[in-house]
């Protein structure tokens, strides 16, 4: 009897230590939590979203924690501003990119210029170029093929011009309905530079500064135009070797298959996570090179923050089996012309 009384005191110390260990931790989640709240200032309509947005933020972080841990990959995730979504919600809102239909376009694409070119150098990194604007943040618009469009114009406009200023997304987002373009709800770069195309032009983010959501087209703010280019080409799909030779040249607008989770929550070092070739994230490819390791990678820049990855950036693994290339980074590539 004193032997059964001794091992229920020892089973009911057990418990309570595990039960304040699992409190401990459930704090710490939430401390975390409003932490996360604080600097991303985000809020809730009510206390039910609020409790069901812990319980994600908590998985995420579990996620997170655990692929860390593990010290197999070349890159590390962290919390972000996605920390309180599923990977389905943030697909649905934050890869809204629209292949254009093939025979739909107006204008067709010219051949590829760069084709001829033989020996592109090793490295290429359009930012320490200057060629390259400030990172932004879409919010919660689908516009990441205006980004990227415009990215790609304001590139060539260093390179042309030698003068580099930020473009307007907004005008995009209100102006442009041709093809998929469809402002927040998603669009193609290709499109888009048949819009500035047409448009003879493209005015600047400060004349017509960048809102996170659709609004009626401006005219009265679009009376100049700051940017303006005569065409644009494809780079021939499924080849990163020609994208390559593009890249040298320019920065260069491209899609990706953003939605894996490993991309939601990316940190740093060179992406090489599961993801498929259906692209869906318009990107600007800025740059290539190779890490210490002889590691290769593509210099991409995205459009959700500076907190995301490093500051904005994403390196993502170069000249992988798959012809399309890491995420489909090789299936629909295209650059504007001056």
């Amino acid at each position: 009897m004193a032997s059964l009384r001794f091992l229920t005191i020892i089973l009911f110390f057990i418990f309570a230590n595990h039960c304040t260990s699992r409190e401990l931790q459930e704090l710490t989640i939430v401390e975390r939590y409003d932490q996360w709240l604080a600097e991303y200032g985000k809020s809730y309509k009510n206390g039910e979203e609020k409790l069901k947005r812990l319980h994600i933020f908590k998985n995420n972080v579990e996620f997170i924690e655990k692929f860390n841990a593990g010290g197999e990959e070349l890159y590390k995730l962290s919390i972000n501003q996605f920390a309180d979504l599923t990977n389905e919600e943030f697909r649905a809102s934050w890869t809204t990119y629209k292949r254009p239909v093939a025979g739909s376009s107006i204008m067709s694409a010219t051949p590829f210029k760069y084709e001829n070119v033989t020996y592109p150098p090793s490295a290429v990194d359009w930012t320490q170029k200057h060629a390259v604007t400030s990172v932004k943040d879409q919010g919660t618009c689908g516009s990441c093929w205006a980004f990227s469009a415009v990215g790609a114009t304001e590139g060539l406009r260093k390179i042309t011009k030698n003068d580099l200023t930020s473009l307007s997304v907004q005008e995009l987002v209100d102006c442009d309905t041709n093809g998929v373009d469809k402002g927040c709800k998603g669009g193609s770069m290709e499109d888009a530079f048949k819009f500035i195309i047409n448009n003879r032009g493209i005015t600047s983010d400060i004349k017509y500064p960048y809102k996170g959501a659709g609004q009626k087209c401006d005219p009265k703010k679009v009376t100049s135009r700051i940017a303006t280019i005569t065409g644009y080409q494809k780079v021939p799909a499924n080849s990163e070797k020609d994208l390559m030779k593009a890249v040298a040249n320019q920065p260069v607008a491209v899609a990706i298959d953003a939605g894996s989770p490993t991309f939601q929550f990316y940190s740093t070092g060179v992406y090489r996570g599961a993801c498929g070739t259906n692209a869906n994230h318009g990107v600007l490819a800025v740059g290539y090179g190779q890490t210490n390791t002889q590691t290769k990678f593509w210099l991409v820049k995205n459009s959700w923050g500076k907190k995301w990855g490093e500051k904005g950036f994403v390196r993502m693994e170069k000249n992988v089996q798959s012809k399309e290339g890491l995420c489909g980074i090789a299936t629909d590539c295209s650059y504007p012309l001056t």
